[in-house]
């Protein structure tokens, strides 16, 4: 029995050492400066990531994504977060309910109009399961270029 605890204690802190190893790093002011994996309980505004496997499929759970700086060329930009005011689950309802929110935050961000802009919307949103099991509620917003071009830089302002 103790040698099965000790392997559970090695297997434990191995895990704990690999993610520790792989998280973004952060500067004090909360910034990206180290490629990592992203926790999507941790996003932030102003947060870049790229795509990388998550989002393969559509509707996919999403727990992580790959994380980088800003600076470097990326897929997305967080450009708000906030939690989804439902006193229930909205099921099928779910994926507007966040894209409509995302929308109404999308120019004060971008400084410029959704439908004239050349960058589109991309949610993360609770999914039923983490609703219910860890009381998610957040729904993160970002800007990716509708040609798929990578961004490099914060396009917070650019008015594009």
């Amino acid at each position: 029995m103790n040698r099965n605890w000790g392997i559970g204690i090695a297997i434990a802190a191995g895990a704990y050492l690999f993610h520790s190893l792989t998280e973004v790093d952060r500067d004090e002011t909360g910034a990206i400066v180290d490629a990592g994996s992203l926790n999507a309980f941790q996003m932030r505004v102003g947060d870049c990531f790229d795509d990388g496997s998550a989002f393969a499929e559509e509707n996919a759970s999403i727990g992580s994504v790959p994380g980088v700086p800003c600076a470097n060329p990326h897929d997305n930009e967080v450009y708000a977060v906030f939690d989804i005011s439902a006193a229930s689950f909205p099921g099928d309802a779910m994926a507007d309910m966040a894209h409509d929110a995302c929308l109404e935050r999308f120019e004060a961000f971008v400084g410029k109009d959704y439908d004239s802009s050349s960058l589109d919307i991309a949610t993360l949103y609770p999914s039923r399961d983490s609703w219910n099991a860890q009381n998610d509620r957040e729904v993160v917003c970002a800007v990716y270029d509708i040609e798929l071009a990578k961004l490099t830089g914060s396009v917070k302002g650019l008015r594009l």
